[in-house]
């Protein structure tokens, strides 16, 4: 599956992610004001409320700290906020770099523009819709993982409720709107976010129908950006790859493929109609 299905692999092991490095610096951080406080392991977990697990791989940098655990933990070290600050650092780093980087960029965007072969864009997809496509993943994730996965997922939509939202087109496969993903209710909800988001003014869903004889999009699903700067830069999502395109003219090439791939999909109100039918016969 695409980077956009389960598959994020590339990200887990990047060398140029510094998040690993915050999440060691926090857990040493809390280690030490535990210590200067007087207490143990132990006791510090039964005065937390959390098991003395957690707090070992927390200090040990191998666990992410929710937030709660950090507001938890300036209030019984007496830290004055100190540690609760550490939250912002932290909740970047809760995130994998490209999922950060792609978020970014999605945020600096005017318009963005998506053709989605194999499951929905992540930008559209439901909550359980995401943990489902996780689950899939094999080799298999672990539970925390996933946690951890269909938050980034879910924060990256955050860019469609902002006040200078971009424009979002997108392009669905028939038989991304048919696969039973998660099984029949969460397909539903899927379905039912669609029609919802659908009918908002800066979104365009359309559907290409499995009919269709003439086809730019055999190669694959794609994403483009168009940036505030007026460039525009490609994402190609694979097997084991999720790679940013700049170079002018392969950006081109997708540019080409894109318009041609809505121009022989249904329009955006043909394509809310179908999604209705899909949903009714789900």
């Amino acid at each position: 599956m695409s980077a956009e299905g389960t598959d994020e692999s590339s990200w887990a092991l990047d060398p140029e992610d510094e998040s690993g490095a915050v999440v060691a610096a926090v857990g040493r951080q809390l280690k030490m004001w535990r210590e200067a406080a007087g207490l143990d392991r132990s006791a510090f977990a039964e005065r937390m409320g959390y098991g003395a697990d957690l707090t070992r791989k927390i200090e040990s940098g191998t666990r992410i700290p929710r937030p709660e655990f950090l507001d938890k933990a300036d209030e019984v070290l007496g830290a004055g906020g100190k540690i609760a600050a550490m939250k912002v650092d932290v909740e970047k780093a809760r995130y994998p770099k490209k999922v950060r980087d792609l978020a970014k960029l999605e945020s600096e965007a005017v318009e963005l523009g998506a053709y989605a072969s194999i499951v929905v864009h992540g930008l559209l997809q439901t909550d359980e819709y995401v943990r489902a496509l996780y689950g899939l993943r094999r080799p298999a994730y672990p539970d925390e993982e996933i946690e951890r996965l269909v938050s980034a997922r879910m924060a990256r939509q955050k860019v469609l409720g902002h006040p200078a939202a971009p424009l979002l087109t997108v392009v669905l496969e028939e038989a991304v709107l048919r696969r039973p993903v998660g099984g029949k209710m969460v397909l539903r909800g899927q379905l039912e976010r669609l029609l919802e988001v659908g009918s908002l003014r800066h979104v365009e869903i359309q559907v290409m129908p499995t009919a269709v004889e003439e086809h730019a999009g055999l190669a694959g699903s794609l994403q483009l950006m168009r940036l505030k700067d007026g460039t525009t830069v490609g994402h190609n999502e694979g097997q084991l790859v999720s790679r940013l395109i700049t170079e002018p003219k392969e950006v081109q090439i997708l540019d080409m493929r894109y318009g041609m791939i809505r121009a022989q999909a249904l329009t955006p109100r043909e394509s809310l109609t179908f999604i209705e039918k899909v949903l009714g016969e789900t």
